[in-house]
């Protein structure tokens, strides 16, 4: 479909005119439609790209949202820049208002001011007025925009390179100063090695930041250089550490259990011992693991670990980007550890003392086998050799006091319950040893006790039958322990004297009676009743009771 669609809905009979148009013109009978230009649009083209978008929909056929728009070829160019830093002819003599505070420049504001801050400016002192800028208007196109090199200067390139070539030129008469102030043999023809060295210097064209590590050209080409002992050529050759010799058994032979330790097919590594029974010094491959606490590994560790902390800590150690330093200042750390470790031994030693308990045997003695034969028995007791010291606590033992042979809990008393000490049966803890008379005299005082207690304890019963003796039992935790004792389960209560019960009650609480008072009245036969507690009197009592813990119980409604 040629033809840009309708800006109204079609009915049926003007699509049907359309669809035949569009017929007759892919036919060729019937001529085809011309855009605003008057050029003839081809009818078959596809109706996606011959419509046009909503946005740019005109109304009429057209192919003009398909074309490149025309616009100013001349603000694209990419040598149309502004001339950079250029001043607007003479400074002014006095402020401007509008001006910048600072400079008194009339083009740019205070805060855009690239001069340095002054402690009055301009405005305040209408001196050193810095010239107006010169403002171009630059219409950049699409590349201009997009060119990271638009506006570059490539004089300032050679600046640049005049600079490092100044610096080069210092850095090589200072080492033929430094080579002149060598007492030499031959001072002729170390001047001629340092002439040869300035030429060599002066031929490098491209080099324009060297360092002394430069100078000697054998690092540079060390590593093109063929390895020794190898035939191989070092520009063809492949990395080989990871291949393995053909008699090597390969890890995941080692085991074929499906659960033994896990192989990574990629990196051809297993960090576990794939044979956990034997011990890593017999195996003949204890793990991947294994060679990370061997050799060097646990210094390089330290060394890691001891860069990350001082990198933490703000300084500036880092083991890929300077090794060295950090293995220095590694080296330095430790040193001052233990120089200080032994500054804080010496000075707590003298202070505290104690330096004979350090001395001790070495750990080969310690630890050692003796030639000494002890034989036990299955208590443990010792039959044979040598008995074994009995191990003691820290706190002091058999310390004897106020001339007693044993130590105070030594001897119990079965009469009283307490115990004592066993040489002279004394219950009085730091008490003074009388011998054999306190013995005499704890046994009298002993026997009077117990024949007085004899005495006034009353007749043994017939002991019960074992039967029996279980029912009372029973019976007893039924009293004690029983629903109806205790105010709860299902209880029968008389209507009419619960009603007296509540009624007494009421008259005891206006009367500002206890609960107390009232059982001490029963008890001495005021009442004339006994002083047990009916469960009517005891139901009127809960229904009566002031319940202090809640929180409504002093509320009055004043609105009402």
């Amino acid at each position: 479909m040629a033809s840009a669609s309708a800006t109204g809905k079609l009915s049926r009979e003007e699509f049907r005119r359309q669809k035949d148009l569009d017929a007759a013109r892919k036919a060729g009978t019937a001529p085809a439609a011309l855009d605003e230009e008057g050029k003839p649009i081809n009818p078959h083209i596809p109706q996606y790209i011959a419509q046009a978008p909503w946005y740019l929909d005109t109304g009429a056929p057209t192919l003009s949202h398909q074309r490149i728009p025309d616009y100013d070829r001349g603000a694209d160019k990419l040598d149309n820049w502004y001339d950079r830093g250029a001043k607007a002819g003479p400074a002014a003599k006095k402020y401007r208002k509008g001006a910048c505070e600072n400079c008194g420049a009339i083009t740019h504001k205070k805060r855009d001011c690239l001069e340095r801050p002054r402690r009055r400016g301009a405005k305040f002192t209408n001196k050193d007025i810095v010239p107006d800028e010169v403002i171009h208007e630059v219409a950049a196109g699409y590349d201009a925009k997009r060119d990271r090199w638009n506006g570059y200067d490539p004089a300032e390139h050679k600046r640049v390179y005049e600079e490092y070539a100044a610096v080069e030129a210092a850095r090589q008469k200072l080492r033929e100063d430094e080579i002149d102030k060598q007492t030499t043999t031959d001072l002729a023809a170390v001047r001629k090695v340092a002439k040869a060295g300035k030429e060599k210097a002066e031929r490098r064209d491209d080099d324009f930041g060297s360092s002394d590590e430069e100078d000697e050209d054998t690092d540079k080409y060390a590593e093109a250089a063929d390895a020794v002992g190898q035939k191989l050529d070092t520009k063809t050759r492949i990395t080989v550490r990871n291949l393995r010799i053909r008699e090597d058994t390969a890890k995941y032979l080692i085991n074929l259990d499906p659960s033994s330790a896990y192989y990574d097919p990629k990196t051809r590594s297993m960090r576990d011992n794939p044979l956990k029974g034997i011990a890593p010094e017999e195996a003949l491959f204890a793990g991947d693991n294994f060679l990370r606490h061997s050799g060097e590994a646990p210094e390089v560790q330290k060394l890691q670990l001891f860069a990350w902390n001082a990198a933490a800590r703000g300084n500036d150690v880092h083991m890929n980007a300077n090794p060295t330093q950090g293995q220095l200042l590694h080296s330095e750390f430790q040193n001052k550890t233990e120089t200080l470790k032994d500054m804080t031994k010496v000075s707590i030693l003298a202070k505290y003392g104690g330096e004979e308990y350090l001395q001790k045997a070495p750990k080969e003695l310690l630890q050692g086998q003796t030639e000494e034969y002890v034989e036990f028995s299955r208590t443990g007791q010792v039959i044979k050799g040598k008995e074994r010291a009995v191990a003691r606590s820290k706190y002091p033992e058999d310390v004897y006091v106020n001339n007693h042979t044993g130590v105070w809990g030594s001897w119990y008393d079965p009469a009283s319950g307490e115990w004592g000490y066993a040489c002279c049966h004394s219950i009085v803890h730091l008490s003074y040893c009388t011998g054999e008379a306190g013995k005499e005299a704890a046994q009298a005082s002993s026997a009077r006790a117990l024949l007085a207690s004899s005495a006034s304890a009353p007749a043994p019963e017939r002991p019960a039958a074992p039967a029996e003796a279980t029912d009372d039992r029973k019976k007893k935790a039924e009293e004690l322990f029983s629903k109806k004792r205790l105010g709860e389960g299902e209880l029968s209560l008389d209507r009419e004297r619960l009603a007296d019960a509540i009624a007494e009650e009421r008259k005891r609480k206006a009367r500002g009676e206890d609960g107390d008072d009232r059982l001490g009245k029963r008890q001495k036969g005021v009442s004339g009743a006994s002083a047990e507690v009916t469960q009517e009197e005891l139901e009127a009592y809960r229904m009566n009771r002031r319940m202090t813990e809640d929180p409504m119980a002093n509320y009055v409604d004043t609105e009402l």
